[in-house]
C-alpha cells in the first residue's frame, strides 16, 4: 500500500507550481478506509491516535492498536445485530471515541456511516434517518430518548446503541451475558436501546477487513440545498486520497515531527471528519477530540497548549472569538506551526492577526461536501493574496464557466466548476438522480459559487449563484427552514435569507421574511415562537436571528419567492 501513499513533503517552493499542475493520482485497485487510517498503524508500537478530552470526565488516550481492536469488536457486534455491507449506520455524537469507532467499524463491515449533528432537532433527525434508511444509531442518553417517539416512523431502524450506559473500562469487566444481542430486540415497532460498550465488550477482538473497490461508498453526508429537503451526498472510499494533497498544502507540509491535530469542527461535518480526523490518522498523527458544549476561547486555547497542538482547522467564526480574548495566547502559548480555515472568507484583519499571533499566515481552503478540498492556499510555498481563495490544489482541476456552459478566460466572471474526474468527487445524491444530474454541465460539476480566476491562477469568490446561506461556517439551505416554519398555524408564507451579521462574527445570519394568515398580528411573542420552532425542530445553527413580517413577498411569475430581492431590500435599509 505504501506506493499509493501520496506526499508532497517536503514542500519544494521551486517545484511547487509544477507539482500543482502536473500531479498524478495513484489510487489502489482495492482499499479500505479503516485499514488506511487505523489498522496499518496498529503495529504494537503504542502510537497515540486519539486524545479524548471532555468537560464531563478525565482525559483518556487511545492508541491505534486499541482503536483497531475496539473497532474489530464493534464490527463483530454490529454484524450480530444483522448489519451487512451497504447498510447505513448513523452516529449522533460530539467528538468522542465512540464516534470514531462507529466510522471505523462501518468501514470494516463495508457499511456506510452517516454522521449527524447533536444540534439536530427531531424533525431534522427524522428526515435524515428516514431518507437514508439507517439500520442503527449510535448516540447518547439524551438523543436516545429523543428518538423514542420517532421509532414507528423508522421501520428499518434495528437498534439504538447508547454510549452512556456504561463506559469502556466498566464494559471490559462486564460478562458477555450482559451484552444485548439481536435476540433481545423489541418487536412491534418498539425501538431497541442497547448498551454500546456492553455489546462491544462481548465480541471477539479479531476481524478480517475486506478490501473493496475505491468507488465503493463510505460516508453519507447530508448537505442543504436551496429548495426542498437536504440531500445526502454519497462519498466514496477514494475520496480519502482525493483530500490529501489539499490537506498537506493547507497545513504547510504534513506530517512533520511531533505533529498533533485539532479542530473544533464537529466530526458530524465534512470539515471535522474529512478535513481533520481522517487525513491526520492516515498519516498516523494523533488528534485531539474535545467533547464540549459551546465554543469557549479560553478553554480551546488552553486545550491546544496542554496537548501541544501543532496543526489546526479553525473556522473564521471561532478565530474571531479567539481574537476577541485579550492576551489569550500569552496565557496559553501556542505550539501551532500551521492552520487551515474554511467556511467563509477570513478577511485582511484576521489574516494579519494570525500572522502577528502565530507567526504564519493562516491558509484559507475551499471545497464542498460533494467535491471537497479542491482549492486554497499554502503559505509555505506560494504567496498569499488576501481575499482570494488560493489556487487549485495538486490533482484538482478548477475552471470558470459562463451561462452557456463554455469555459472562459482569466478575469471573466462566471460559475466556479470542478472536473468530475477526481478521486474526491462524490458518487451522487442518495436516491436522487435528478438532483445529481442537475449539478453537471458535461464533465464539470457546478459549485454554485460565482467568481473569477486571475492571471496568476488565483481564484476569487464573488457570491453564490443560488440561495445557500453561509453562517458561522455552516452552509444552510433555506428550504428546510421554510418547510419547518410554514407548519406554524400563524404562517401563510415564509422565505429564509442570509443577511450580514451585525455583530460581525458569523458572516451571515438567518433572517425570516414572514407573511401571516388573516387574523394573526405580528408581535415579539409570535416571533419567538417561530424562532424556537426552528431551533428545536432543526438545528441551533439554523436559528433565525432576525424575523420581519410582510404584507406580501415579492414573487416570480411562476410563483417562486424572490429571495435575492428580499436580501437586496434588507441591504438597502
Amino acid at each position: 500500500m505504501s506506493e499509493f501513499i501520496p506526499s508532497l513533503v517536503p514542500l519544494d517552493q521551486a517545484n511547487f507550481e509544477h507539482q500543482r499542475v502536473n500531479y498524478q493520482w495513484r489510487i489502489p485497485e482495492v482499499m479500505n478506509i479503516a485499514d488506511l487510517v487505523c489498522s496499518r498503524h496498529a503495529d504494537g508500537s503504542g502510537k497515540v491516535a486519539l486524545i479524548a478530552e471532555s468537560e464531563h470526565q478525565a482525559c483518556r488516550q487511545f492508541t491505534f492498536d486499541e482503536l483497531d481492536v475496539l473497532s474489530n469488536q464493534l464490527a463483530n457486534g454490529l454484524q450480530k445485530l444483522g448489519i451487512k455491507k451497504g447498510d447505513r449506520l448513523a452516529v449522533i455524537l460530539p467528538q468522542r471515541v465512540e464516534t470514531a469507532l462507529l466510522h471505523l467499524a462501518a468501514q470494516k463491515i463495508g457499511a456506510i456511516s452517516l454522521p449527524l449533528s447533536v444540534l439536530f432537532g427531531s424533525e431534522a433527525l427524522l428526515y435524515r434517518l428516514q431518507d437514508s434508511g439507517s439500520a442503527v444509531v449510535v448516540t447518547n442518553s439524551v438523543k436516545s430518548q429523543q428518538l423514542l417517539p420517532l421509532c414507528q416512523q423508522l421501520p428499518q431502524l434495528k437498534a439504538v446503541l447508547n454510549v452512556d450506559d456504561v463506559n469502556v473500562d466498566d464494559a471490559n469487566d462486564a460478562s458477555s451475558e450482559s451484552a444485548q444481542t439481536n435476540d433481545q430486540l423489541p418487536q412491534d415497532g418498539q425501538l431497541a436501546i442497547n448498551s454500546f460498550w456492553q455489546l462491544l465488550s462481548a465480541q471477539n477482538k479479531q476481524f478480517t477487513t475486506p478490501l473493496s473497490s475505491p468507488d465503493e461508498p463510505a460516508f453519507l453526508l447530508y448537505t442543504s440545498g436551496t429548495t426542498g429537503p437536504p440531500k445526502g451526498a454519497l462519498i466514496p472510499q477514494r475520496a480519502l486520497f482525493g483530500n490529501l494533497t489539499g490537506f498537506e498544502c493547507s497545513q504547510n507540509g504534513f506530517p512533520q515531527a511531533n505533529d498533533c491535530m485539532y479542530t473544533p469542527a464537529d466530526w458530524a461535518w465534512t470539515g471535522g471528519l474529512l478535513d481533520a480526523l481522517m487525513p491526520a490518522w492516515f498519516y498516523g498523527v494523533p488528534v485531539v477530540g474535545y467533547e464540549s458544549g459551546k465554543f469557549e476561547a479560553e478553554k480551546i486555547a488552553a486545550l491546544m497548549h496542554k496537548h501541544k497542538v501543532t496543526c489546526a482547522f479553525i473556522p473564521p467564526t471561532a478565530l474571531k472569538m479567539l481574537r476577541a480574548s485579550d492576551a489569550l495566547f500569552e496565557r496559553h502559548p501556542s505550539y501551532l506551526r500551521s492552520m487551515m480555515s474554511a467556511g467563509e472568507a477570513l478577511g485582511d484583519a484576521l489574516l494579519a492577526w494570525g500572522q502577528t499571533t502565530f507567526g504564519f499566515l493562516i491558509n484559507e481552503m475551499c471545497g464542498q461536501t460533494e467535491h471537497n478540498y479542491v482549492m486554497g492556499n499554502c503559505s509555505a510555498v506560494m504567496p498569499v493574496k488576501p481575499g482570494s481563495m488560493g489556487k487549485a490544489y495538486p490533482g484538482h482541476r478548477v475552471a470558470i464557466m459562463d451561462e452557456e456552459g463554455e469555459l472562459i478566460s482569466n478575469g471573466e466572471q462566471g460559475e466556479i466548476v470542478v472536473h468530475r474526474n477526481d478521486p474526491v468527487h462524490f458518487l451522487g445524491y442518495w436516491n436522487n438522480p435528478a438532483a445529481t444530474q442537475s449539478k453537471y454541465r458535461g464533465d464539470w460539476f457546478c459549485t454554485g459559487d460565482v467568481g473569477y480566476c486571475d492571471d496568476d491562477g488565483y481564484l476569487w469568490f464573488l457570491g453564490r449563484a443560488d440561495d445557500v446561506i453561509s453562517s458561522a461556517g455552516y452552509r444552510i439551505g433555506p428550504g428546510e427552514i421554510e418547510d419547518c416554519v410554514i407548519k406554524h398555524p400563524a404562517v401563510l408564507q415564509v422565505a429564509a435569507i442570509g443577511v450580514p451579521d451585525p455583530d460581525l462574527i458569523r458572516g451571515d445570519i438567518v433572517k425570516l421574511c414572514v407573511v401571516l394568515k388573516p387574523g394573526y398580528k405580528p408581535d415579539d411573542t409570535l416571533a419567538e415562537q417561530i424562532r424556537t420552532r426552528v431551533r428545536d425542530s432543526l438545528a441551533a445553527y439554523e436559528y433565525p436571528r432576525q424575523i420581519e413580517f410582510y404584507e406580501e413577498l415579492p414573487m416570480t411569475t411562476t410563483g417562486k419567492v424572490k429571495r435575492r430581492e428580499l436580501r437586496e431590500q434588507h441591504l438597502a435599509k
